[in-house]
């Protein structure tokens, strides 16, 4: 029988160093390195793994959403971190010149992000009704 004692998120990465100096200096999260990898300690999501895979495909799909009180100034700080957004210009997902896409219906706003392996993550801010 299944029986879960402890559940945390794994992904990989081309370049553990990149992928240190990206999620500690960068993002400002707790990283410890390991072994076999990289733990990364979250506010209220637990412990991710980033393991090293010379095979390394980049996720196609947003992997870590990170929940923000004010998006327009975390775009903008980690723009100048030299962090690159997406655009999307398909609906619904129309970001705006601020790589910013505002989804009124799910009272939120989200921008998508790479870290240096490719793999996507992204910003939310929930919001209003009207905002």
């Amino acid at each position: 029988m299944f029986e879960q004692n402890k559940t945390f998120l794994s992904f990989s990465v081309n370049d553990q160093d990149s992928a240190l100096h990206f999620y500690r200096d960068v993002l400002k999260l707790t990283v410890s390195e390991m072994e076999y990898g990289l733990e990364v300690k979250t506010h209220g999501a637990g412990t991710i793994f980033i393991y090293p895979k010379e095979t390394h495909q980049a996720a196609t799909f947003t992997l870590l959403n990170f929940v923000v009180a004010d998006i327009d100034a975390a775009v903008k700080a980690l723009k100048v971190k030299e962090v690159n957004f997406e655009s999307y210009h398909t609906p619904p997902l129309i970001t705006d010149e601020n790589n910013i896409c505002n989804m009124p219906e799910m009272n939120m706003k989200q921008a998508w992000f790479r870290d240096p392996a490719g793999n996507i993550h992204s910003l939310i801010q929930q919001v209003s009704i009207g905002t």
